[in-house]
């Protein structure tokens, strides 16, 4: 690459620059920001009307950014002369990928209430908590979720909107369909907003407890959108031959949920703020994604590593043109540096890309790219980002220096602000305006980042620390792996000890003896999995498309009384 990051970062953000960076005090916190980010989501959503591009690409459909914010007005008109929805009222949208959803999202925030996003592939039980803990005042389903919710909806007296129902019958009680209730050529109501105003209440996967609402105001996720353009552009000036030259539009394929905060505010919102073509995909399958790349000539491919991997291992992959593909990554989980190598051979423009970021962060952190992401596989990206500063300290909260692994802090105007109604939580995981994240990690002497992994991922055996995504990594690194997961097990002598779930790909053939001597070469003994087990299935994952470390156990290893 021609220029380094922070020369290139320097360039980009210089006063007088679209990305002009300043100083300004962030809930008392001095922070770097934009100084010319929109004040509110409704700034940006407002600038989309009477543009005719294709905004959203769903199944066939196609449909302008006029098209999507006439439907937002209409929407919006309903929430509050319809539902009596007011500025600060939540407003729960639980719904797979389809049009309505970013409709009913973008009419939420413009009239000052808050978008809820209920994860979709939740229990009535789930869904009941987090209704219940939001207190939501209207809920927009669609049919699957609109049973599901049924009863904590009539229980709570919440009133429904069914999107894309039968519109032939009668829904039950307490529920409405979308076309009832909105009025054609309906006005976006007039309302005043804030950028500290509350926009979204996004819940933590659970993957470490009971799901907690994240909360962010307009204002956070402003700066969010401005950070994650400015890295497009940083990278675009110090971008290496191999990249894709301009040619095909900016087009984005949605392949992660709506409801989480990766699918919500880099690619679907990204796209809302620029103007560029978002391709949905209802569900994830990699040859039905192929297609689309081809046929809408995809430049961005933003999902989890399980996503990138289906993708390169496609067996039909060959009979599809992927040569409008400039990026193929995204975040989520760890990347194992197999899979960056993956990328590189395998599509002829696309470059490999991994970013870290949290629901906490609106999914903003440092990011990996191309050269970069070669030279350093197992990095997260290059720090400080142009707003986000990020620290290693140890369990005294004491700044560590380069080389040495404690837990990740990040400060910068992307983050939430509190837990909602947890304040407890919000104190522990917001100190002085730096965010604890819970993972472990080290920066280099050159500020890259590079995750160990979850604080509460992390197995102690016998007074070692073996961190899960090291061992993770290196199985993947064997030919016969197709996926792969670790976790601890409770032992009697040393505390825990190490297992491993591991799906072996298509037609390869792999015993225990074989792969415990493969990692013997590459990992330190007690590193090294006690217990193995085969899977013919292919490994449980949660709505955000990670690993479900919490459900393994007891899958693969619960042992009769």
């Amino acid at each position: 690459m021609g220029l380094n990051l922070r020369d290139a970062i320097s360039q980009v953000t210089a006063s007088g620059q679209l990305f002009e960076v300043t100083g300004r005090s962030v809930d008392g916190v001095s922070r770097r920001v934009f100084a010319n980010a929109p004040a509110t989501l409704r700034d940006i959503f407002d600038g989309a009307r009477g543009a005719q591009e294709t905004f959203v690409v769903y199944e066939g459909e196609e449909h302008s950014f006029d098209d999507v914010m006439r439907g937002v007005d209409e929407f919006a008109d309903a929430l509050v002369n319809h539902f009596g929805v007011r500025r600060g009222d939540r407003v729960a949208i639980a719904m797979r990928n389809i049009p309505e959803w970013i409709v009913a999202f973008a009419a939420t925030v413009s009239i000052g209430a808050v978008a809820v996003s209920l994860n979709a592939w939740w229990t009535a039980d789930e869904l009941d908590f987090a209704i219940s803990d939001a207190d939501v005042s209207v809920l927009i389903a669609d049919t699957d979720r609109c049973w599901r919710v049924l009863e904590t909806c009539r229980r709570r007296q919440t009133p429904i909107i069914l999107a894309r129902g039968d519109v032939t019958s009668t829904p039950p009680a307490g529920v409405v369909h979308w076309i009832d209730i909105v009025m054609q050529g309906a006005s976006m109501p007039s309302v005043e907003l804030r950028s500290d105003d509350d926009a979204t209440i996004l819940y933590t996967s659970g993957t470490t407890g009971q799901p907690k609402g994240a909360v962010s105001t307009h204002d956070a996720i402003c700066q969010t959108l401005m950070a994650f353009s400015t890295g497009l552009v940083v990278e675009g000036i110090r971008r290496g031959p191999r990249d894709h030259p301009p040619g095909d539009p900016t087009c984005f394929i949605l392949i992660v949920p709506l409801f989480h905060v990766t699918g919500c505010v880099p690619v679907m919102l990204s796209c809302f703020s620029w103007h560029f073509k978002l391709v949905m995909m209802h569900r994830w399958d990699p040859e039905t994604a192929l297609g689309l790349i081809e046929q809408y000539r995809v430049t961005n491919v933003v999902g989890v590593p399980t996503q990138s991997w289906d993708l390169i291992n496609f067996p039909g992959l060959a009979k599809f043109d992927t040569t409008s593909l400039v990026t193929i990554g995204g975040g989520g989980a760890p990347a194992p540096a197999a899979l960056v190598t993956g990328v590189e051979q395998t599509f002829d423009n696309g470059r490999p890309n991994l970013a870290f970021g949290m629901t906490e962060t609106n999914a903003y952190g440092p990011q990996n790219y191309g050269d970069d992401y070669q030279r350093h596989p197992t990095s997260t990206g290059q720090t400080p980002t142009v707003v986000m500063d990020v620290e290693i300290r140890d369990p005294r909260d004491q700044v560590l220096p380069p080389g040495e692994v404690g837990e990740i802090w990040v400060s910068g105007p992307t983050l939430f602000h509190e837990y909602w109604h947890q304040p407890e939580a919000t104190a522990l995981t917001l100190v002085a305006g730096w965010l604890r994240t819970g993972d472990v990690g080290y920066l280099d002497e050159e500020g890259f980042l590079f995750i160990e992994d979850r604080l509460k991922d992390m197995i102690l055996r016998g007074g070692d620390n073996v961190y899960c995504a090291e061992v993770e990594s290196v199985l993947f690194d064997h030919p016969a792996v197709w996926e792969a997961a670790v976790c601890g097990l409770p032992d009697e002598r040393l505390g825990e000890s190490v297992a491993a779930v591991v799906v072996l790909r298509h037609d390869a053939y792999l015993t225990e003896e074989q792969l415990i001597t493969f990692l013997s070469t590459r990992l330190a003994p007690y590193k090294i999995p006690t217990r193995v087990v085969f899977s013919t299935d292919r490994l449980p994952m949660n709505g955000t498309g990670k690993i479900a470390k919490t459900s393994l156990v007891q899958r693969y290893f619960r042992t009769t009384p």
